[in-house]
């Protein structure tokens, strides 16, 4: 088990191999991380797939409109939605994209964020500074690194579920 320091600011994600435990960032990027509570304690986030998986970069997912895999599904629209919250300012730090980190999706303008976010696979310092970092994988890396690649994969993994630690019985 994780060692949890702060439940309230850290998720658990259920993936088909267990459980990821992200610790989020509010000191980095308190707005991001807001967002990611709000939609996880709204259930937003479950069943919802990665819907944008590339071997060596990383694993995007959150699109809460088109990408819940039990409400009205297609995967082709899948990555081209967010949640009905306005978008994010960006909230750009000097923490680098390492392996494990979450960005903040986002259009070409920085400041379009809303729930899609990405973990890294590994390093990839070149997003430094264009993309909100707000989070990194305490525990659960190999089940990241286990998702179904693709741009979308065919059969696309998704998030059983995401909840707030806090929120968690036990």
């Amino acid at each position: 088990m994780a060692d949890i320091k702060d439940p309230e600011n850290t998720i658990l994600m259920e993936l088909k191999g267990g459980t990821v435990t992200i610790e989020l960032l509010p000191d980095v990027a308190p707005d991001h991380a807001a967002r990611m509570k709000e939609l996880a304690r709204a259930g937003a986030y479950d069943n919802v797939c990665f819907h944008r998986v590339i071997e060596g970069f990383m694993a995007q997912t959150g699109d809460v409109a088109h990408g819940n895999m039990e409400k009205d599904f297609n995967l082709r629209r899948a990555g081209t939605g967010g949640s009905d919250l306005p978008d994010l300012k960006a909230e750009f730090s000097k923490l680098p994209h390492d392996r494990g980190t979450l960005g903040a999706a986002r259009s070409q303008n920085p400041n379009s964020a809303n729930s899609q976010f990405f973990i890294n696979f590994k390093d990839n310092h070149f997003l430094n500074g264009q993309y909100t970092v707000y989070g990194r994988v305490i525990e659960g890396m190999d089940h990241v690194d286990a998702i179904t690649r693709g741009e979308p994969p065919a059969n696309p993994d998704r998030m059983i579920s995401v909840k707030v630690a806090a929120d968690v019985a036990g």
